[in-house]
């Protein structure tokens, strides 16, 4: 194995990306690639052969440096960071790489479970190299989110919040994909191989909710580790981490898909949030809006589909206009056409390179996987189900 090299500001990293799927075609590699002054694309792994010799010629990546596992692609070597893409927990992959001596860019979830969690960290701080894991919350990097944050220390910050709120409407992954053109996955991946690691993630699955846990359960932990781990994200960005979660329910689940999920819960300093998710296979467009109302106003973002490169976040600033009479509303707009992928991107670079701290690392992702088993726990509660597992010590 080739050791990862010592790195300074300003140089370019050698980037490992493991797993090929529809975020590393549409943002990861083409940034990656726009972004020739920071990076240099070494290595890839995926499961289908197929995929890394189409992406392999695509990007300049030699044959021997193409793996279909990360085993073979962290024994090889020759980088200086791995991009995590890979479907089901990275928290396996991201632990073998960090002790590796790699620096890691994750996709979310980190893991499934606060155990791998606490191990990434002790593989992390056995480095001893400061920061080397960023998990891939990218709305947090995104301009309107930066100016949100800034808006709201303006207003006197956290302790002025009355509440949160987040609409989430999600159409299919087709829908949201099908002006990229992507081709149809490669059926060349190993069957074993695929079952093996859906038997791993269930195990872990296991660990988190215990064995008993219904089908509804679990659909709740994935939705809530998977996607709304973003809203908890931009919750933590704005206000911290959600203190509680005293309601967890869906509905409206199914051939199509999982339906509907709502949470809701406290906030430090006493604000409250909810947060609503809607699985909408026949809705137009994603839609995501993240909502602060304080005590003088409200901050408003409304994102588009991250598939979308360079697409704006819209900020609406609602606040009261200054001047002699009843009070009026003022309302002001901020767009940015910056893509919050390559800010990401950009933040990873330096976060290895300079040691900036990461918005999200394994303290982050831990506290989004313990609200996320609160979640499970006050649906069985409320449902009267069993709940054991790490849940059930959330």
């Amino acid at each position: 194995m080739t050791p990862a090299t010592s790195t300074s500001a300003g140089r370019r990293l050698r980037i490992a990306v493991a797993g090929l799927g529809a975020i590393a075609r549409t943002a990861h590699l083409p940034l990656l690639e726009r972004r020739r002054e920071l990076f240099e694309i070494t290595a890839l792994c995926d499961l289908s052969p197929s995929a890394l010799a189409e992406l392999g010629d695509r990007y300049g990546v030699p044959p021997e440096h193409r793996h279909t596992s990360t085993e073979a692609l962290l024994a090889d070597g020759g980088f200086d960071a791995v991009v995590l893409l890979t479907s089901g927990s990275h928290g396996p992959a991201a632990e073998a790489a960090l002790r590796a001596g790699h620096a890691v860019l994750c996709e979310k979830p980190l893991a499934f479970t606060r155990a791998e969690a606490a191990r990434i960290a002790d593989a992390e701080r056995a480095q001893r190299r400061g920061p080397r894991l960023m998990v891939g919350y990218m709305k947090q990097y995104d301009p309107a989110t930066r100016r949100l944050a800034a808006l709201l220390a303006d207003a006197g910050g956290p302790s002025r919040v009355r509440s949160a709120e987040v609409c989430v409407l999600h159409p299919t992954g087709p829908d949201q994909l099908a002006f990229a053109r992507l081709p149809a996955p490669g059926g060349d991946v190993d069957a074993a191989e695929l079952a093996a690691l859906t038997a791993r993630d269930d195990a872990l699955t296991d660990a988190a909710l215990g064995s008993g846990a219904t089908p509804e359960m679990r659909s709740l932990y994935h939705i809530v580790i998977g996607s709304i781990s973003h809203d908890l994200s931009l919750l933590r960005t704005a206000v911290g981490a959600p203190e509680t979660v005293d309601l967890a329910a869906m509905w409206g689940a199914s051939a199509e898909g999982p339906g509907s999920v709502e949470l809701s819960g406290r906030l430090p300093g006493g604000a409250r949030y909810a947060v609503r998710w809607h699985f909408l296979p026949g809705h137009a467009a994603y839609r995501e809006t993240f909502a602060v109302h304080h005590e003088s106003g409200t901050l408003e973002l409304a994102f588009p589909s991250p598939y979308l490169m360079n697409a704006p976040t819209v900020l609406t600033e609602t606040t009261t206009a200054p001047g002699e009479g009843p009070p009026a509303e003022r309302r002001a707009e901020h767009r940015s056409v910056t893509e919050a992928f390559e800010e990401e991107l950009a933040a990873f670079h330096a976060m290895v390179t300079e040691g900036t701290p990461p918005r999200t690392g394994t303290e982050g992702a831990l506290q989004d996987l313990t609200t996320a088993q609160r979640a499970v726990t006050a649906y069985a509660d409320h449902h009267r189900l069993p709940c054991e597992g790490e849940a059930a010590t959330a």
